[in-house]
C-alpha cells in the first residue's frame, strides 16, 4: 500500500498493516463508522510456485466483509478526491478486467468471492503514490501512483498485488485476529485513524487509550501472507499476459526515487526500503517467467493516459502551463513516439482546462498525426477533440465527432453531454436509459440521464435518475431524501395526468433503500 506520513506522527509510527510496513493512506475520508484496510504495495516477486497457500482461516464472512468496504466506498465516494473521469476509469477497468480473467482462470478468484464482492476501483485525483486494497472487492488508486508508471504492465503488478491480497482473504483474517473484537470497532477505529492522515494533532487524539493500541498491535499480517500476495500476483499478471519484467522495473524505480526524493511524494519508501538483495531476487525469477515472444511496439495508449493523469492530478494553472511549455519544443520523432504522445496529450488538455482553444487544437493535431495508424490511440485522440470542443462550448462540433453507438462509456458520456446542450436531450436520455439498465453503479451516467430528463422537463424520472445515482454511491439517506421528493410530486400528479408507472417504480425502490438504511443502522 502506498500512504502518506512522518515517522514522529503516532499513527505513522504504530499502525502496522503488514508485517513491518507501516503507511497511511492519504486519501481523506471523513471521521465516520466504517472499515478500511490498505494492502501493502509491497511489490517482490512470489516464493516458489510450489508454495502452499495459507488457508482461508478468517471468522469473517463474505457478506460481512463486503458490508464493511462499502461502508468505507461511502466515504471515499463522498471525498474531493474522488474523481470518475470516464476515459481514464475505462483505462485502469481494462487492466482490472483482464487481472480478474486470469485469477479466475488460476482458481485464486472463488465463484462465491466473484459472485459477492464489488471488484471495484475507484480513483482519487491526488498526486501522492498511493494504491490500496479494501474488504469486499473494493480498491483505491491514486492517479499519482499512474503518473510514475512506464507502462501498462507496470500498473498491472500493482492492481494484481493488491487484487490477491482480496481473494487471499487477508483483510477478513486481519479483522479477525482477535476475536474479542466486533468487525464494526476495528473498523471504526480504522477509519477514523485513516482520516487523521493529514492531521497529526487528529491523529494523537485518536490514538490514544490502551484499547486503540491493542487493536493496532493486531492488525499485523505475517511475512507469510504478504510473501502470498506478491506470489499470487505474480501469477496473475503473468496468466494475464502482463510482462513480468514491470515488477524490476518498479522496484528499480522506487530504489532509485528512494536515493533522490523525500520531499513527501513517496512517503512509502521511508518504511519500505528497496534493497538491492530484493531486486536481485526479483530478476532471477521473472527470468524464468513466460516472456512475450516479439518486442511489444511503443505504448502509446499509456503513455497518452499517463499524461492525461497528470493534467487532472495537477490542474492548477502553474501545472497546466508546464505540461504546454513542455510540448512546445518537441517534434514528434518516431523514436520517442510514445513520450511524445503522452506530451502532446497532457498539452492539449491542459490548454483546454487553461480556455485556449487555438492551442488546444494545435497540439491535438499533432497528437492526431502522431497516433495514425494505432487505432487505440487514435481513439483517444478522437475523444480529446470531442473533449476540447466541449470544453470550448462547441457542443455541436464535440456531437459530431463523437459516436455515441460505439459502445465505450467514455464516448457515451461526451455525446449524452453534447446532445442534451444542443437540444437533443430525447436521444441522450434513450441510449442513457439502455446504459443504466445493464450499468446500474454507474452514478455518472444516472446524473447525465437526470440532466436530459430536466431538458425534457420530466421532472419525476429526473428525481428518480439523482436518487438512484445516490444508491450508485451508496448514498442511501441522499437517495432516499430524492425518493421522497418524488413521491411527493407524485401523489400531487395523480389527480391530473401522472406518470403511474414512473410512481410505482418510484415507490418500489424507496422501499428498497429504506430496507438498506435499517440494515446500516443495525451495523452501528
Amino acid at each position: 500500500m502506498w500512504g502518506q506520513g512522518n515517522r514522529k506522527d503516532i499513527i505513522y509510527a504504530r499502525f502496522t498493516f503488514f508485517h513491518h510496513h507501516r503507511a497511511m493512506i492519504n486519501w481523506k475520508v471523513r471521521l465516520t463508522g466504517g472499515a478500511i484496510l490498505c494492502a501493502s504495495l509491497l511489490l517482490a516477486l512470489p516464493a516458489p510456485a510450489q508454495l502452499p497457500t495459507l488457508g482461508d482461516t478468517s471468522d469473517m464472512n463474505s457478506s460481512t466483509e463486503r458490508k464493511l468496504g462499502e461502508r468505507i466506498a461511502r466515504e471515499m465516494y463522498r471525498d474531493p478526491d474522488y474523481i470518475d473521469d470516464p476515459v481514464l476509469d475505462e483505462y485502469v477497468r481494462g487492466i482490472w478486467t483482464r487481472l480478474l480473467a486470469a485469477a479466475r482462470t488460476r482458481g485464486e478468484l472463488t465463484p462465491e468471492l466473484d459472485d459477492r464482492f464489488a471488484w471495484q476501483v475507484l480513483l482519487g485525483k491526488d498526486r501522492i503514490i498511493n494504491a490500496f486494497a479494501l474488504p469486499g472487492g473494493w480498491l483505491g488508486l491514486q492517479l499519482g501512483l499512474i503518473n510514475i508508471t512506464a507502462s501498462s504492465d507496470e500498473l498491472a503488478s500493482v492492481l494484481a498485488h493488491e487484487l490477491s491480497h482480496v481473494t487471499q482473504r487477508h483483510i477478513s483474517r486481519l479483522m479477525t485476529q482477535d476475536s474479542r473484537q466486533a468487525p464494526w470497532m476495528i473498523g471504526a477505529m480504522i477509519l477514523g485513524a485513516l482520516a487523521a492522515s493529514k492531521n497529526p494533532e487528529a491523529a494523537n487524539a485518536l490514538i490514544t487509550g490502551g484499547q486503540a493500541l491493542a487493536m493496532q498491535n493486531q492488525l499485523n499480517f505475517s511475512r507469510d501472507m504478504e510473501r502470498e500476495a506478491d506470489r499470487i500476483g505474480f501469477g496473475v499478471m503473468t496468466q494475464a499476459g502482463f510482462d513480468p519484467q514491470a515488477f524490476v522495473s518498479m522496484f528499480e524505480k522506487l530504489q532509485q526515487a528512494a536515493r533522490l526524493n523525500d520531499n513527501g511524494s513517496f512517503p512509502y519508501l521511508r518504511t519500505h526500503p528497496m534493497t538491492t538483495e530484493r531486486i536481485a531476487e526479483m530478476q532471477s525469477r521473472q527470468q524464468l517467467a513466460v516472456r512475450p515472444a516479439h518486442a511489444r511496439p511503443p505504448d502509446l495508449v499509456h503513455a497518452m493516459m499517463v499524461g492525461r493523469s497528470r493534467v487532472l492530478s495537477n490542474p492548477g494553472i502553474d501545472g497546466l502551463r508546464r505540461y504546454v511549455s513542455e510540448a512546445e519544443g518537441v517534434t514528434g520523432a518516431a523514436s520517442q513516439r510514445a513520450r511524445d504522445a503522452g506530451i502532446f496529450y497532457a498539452a492539449a488538455l491542459a490548454s483546454a482546462k487553461l480556455r485556449e482553444p487555438a492551442a488546444a487544437g494545435r497540439f491535438v493535431g499533432k497528437l492526431a498525426a502522431l497516433t495514425a495508424g494505432d487505432a487505440p490511440a487514435a481513439r483517444l485522440a478522437e475523444l480529446l477533440m470531442a473533449e476540447i470542443a466541449l470544453e470550448a462550448g462547441d457542443a455541436a462540433r464535440a456531437a459530431s465527432l463523437v459516436d455515441p453507438a460505439a459502445g465505450g462509456r467514455p464516448e457515451l458520456m461526451l455525446a449524452s453531454q453534447a446532445r442534451i446542450r444542443v437540444g437533443r436531450a430525447a436521444d441522450a436520455a434513450q441510449r442513457l436509459q439502455t446504459w443504466v439498465a445493464v450499468h446500474p453503479r454507474d452514478a455518472q451516467a444516472w446524473q447525465l440521464l437526470a440532466e436530459a430528463y430536466t431538458a425534457q422537463g420530466q421532472t419525476l424520472r429526473s428525481i428518480r435518475a439523482e436518487a438512484e445515482a445516490q444508491v450508485a454511491h451508496l448514498d442511501y439517506q441522499g437517495a432516499m431524501d430524492r425518493f421522497k421528493a418524488a413521491q411527493e410530486i407524485a401523489r400531487k400528479a395523480r389527480a391530473g395526468a401522472g406518470d403511474d408507472i414512473e410512481a410505482s417504480i418510484i415507490d418500489a425502490r424507496a422501499r428498497q433503500v429504506a430496507s438498506l438504511l435499517k440494515e446500516q443502522a443495525l451495523e452501528r
